[in-house]
Order: structure tokens, then sequence, then C-alpha cells
């Protein structure tokens, strides 16, 4: 099951199973906060785009243990994609498909207007020439925008999603005007935006949004803020009861 480098991480003693390796990206903070964010569809069709090692739509499926939805998990790295199908039957998930593909090919492989809810935690970083190009292969894919741009990403995801379909994603907050103009574009309208931030006083670091597929433009909510790290350097209250605590 594992090789050499591999190792396998839980956020709970009793929780999701997923491989990792030091060698790759490894799912972080902003995957749990995505899986956390939309409500779970009971049936349907789920897809985890940019999927990386899995860890959305595993950690999706946890938070809802009796979902009949199937989850899609897209994800361009054969590395990567071969360590998600084996986390999958680590857990023994039997309702997960993974497609070994780039993103922008979704349409041949899956139905348009067929999805309920899609998640991204895409590339956050557009390429210029500061880009770290001396960084690993599996690192530059994930990181930066070199095979899947933002605009490429949302229209994919309006593409794929049915009528009132929902489209949640993790970013950085810098990008939230170009997240909202490419949704704006592609017919997604912004019902749920969260701010996340390292610690009070600090700047937002994290975003996380969602939007519906034609749904009306009005009725955008402004989360609270969410608040990873109390000034002793601990998590929050609110982030152990997220990720440490069995899901209701």
């Amino acid at each position: 099951m594992l090789k050499e480098d591999e190792r396998i991480d839980q956020v709970k003693l009793d929780g999701v199973k997923i491989i990792q390796s030091k060698d790759v990206f490894a799912f972080s903070l902003d995957a749990l906060l995505l899986a956390n964010f939309p409500s779970i569809p009971k049936r349907g069709t789920i897809v985890d785009l940019c999927a990386g090692t899995g860890a959305v739509g595993l950690f999706a499926r946890e938070r809802q243990p009796e979902t009949k939805a199937k989850f899609i998990e897209i994800e361009i790295q054969p590395r990567l994609a071969d360590m998600t199908k084996r986390s999958i039957e680590l857990n023994e998930f039997d309702n997960f498909e993974v497609l070994n593909i780039d993103g922008n090919d979704a349409t041949k492989y899956i139905k348009k207007d067929s999805v309920d809810l899609l998640l991204c935690n895409p590339p956050y970083f557009k390429v210029n020439e500061k880009s770290p190009v001396n960084e690993s292969e599996h690192h530059l894919i994930a990181r930066h925008e070199v095979k899947f741009t933002l605009e490429q990403i949302i229209k994919t995801s309006a593409d794929l999603l049915k009528m009132k379909g929902k489209f949640a994603m993790v970013h950085r907050p810098e990008r939230l005007l170009e997240i909202l103009e490419e949704m704006k574009s592609n017919n997604i309208a912004p019902k749920r935006i969260q701010f996340v931030y390292p610690k009070q006083n600090k700047d937002a670091n994290i975003l996380l949004i969602e939007g519906i597929k034609h749904g009306q433009t009005a009725g955008l909510k402004i989360l609270p803020p969410l608040y990873m790290h109390d000034e002793e350097g601990e998590y929050t209250k609110e982030m152990k009861e997220k990720f440490y605590q069995r899901y209701e």
C-alpha cells in the first residue's frame, strides 16, 4: 500500500487516512477548511477539482458519512492521482472515482450540467518572472497556474455544474476581485464568503467562497471571521471543534 517515501496522516485518531509524501505537495489546513465550508449533498455528484492527494474529497466524505453521492477526484499529476486511489482503498470508500486528467478536459469525461457540488483547492499563484521555476514539478504545478489558470478553473466548474449547483473554493484574499469577476462571467452567483485569519490583529490569509450556478445575484453573505490560532499559538476553540471532534 505505501511506497518507500510515504506516510499515512490522520487529523483525528478515528478519522480519514490520507497517504502523503515529503516529495510531493501535501494537504494543509486549506483542504480541511474547504471540506468543512459547504453543505455536502446526500446524493448526486461531487467533483473535487485540482484534487492533489484527494484530501478535500476525502474530508468532505467524512463529514457526510451517509451520503450516497458519487465523488470524482480530478488530478493532473499521475503520482498524486495514484496516492489518491490508494487512500480511497485504505478508507474502504466505494463511492469514489479518480480521473488522472488535465482539468481543462473534464467535460470530456463528465457530462456538462451534471454536478451538484464542485470543490476546488486550486493553484494560488500566477506564473510570472518571479515564479520559482527551480521548485519540483509536483510543487510547481500544485502552487502555480502553469497547467490550470483561475479563469480556466471557474469556466470548467461552470460547465460541469448543473443549474443551481454549488461551487466552493479556497483561495487567497488578494485574488478576491478576480474570482468575483470570473464567477460573474460564468454565471456563478457568489453567496457566501468567509475570511480566515492566522490570529486576531493579523491580515486574512485564506479566503473561502461559495456560489450557485445561475443563482440570484442578491443575497451575498459575509460570514464571521475565522481565527486559526489564539495568542498562545494554539488552535482556537472553533478550529478544534471543526477538525478534532467527531462531526455531528
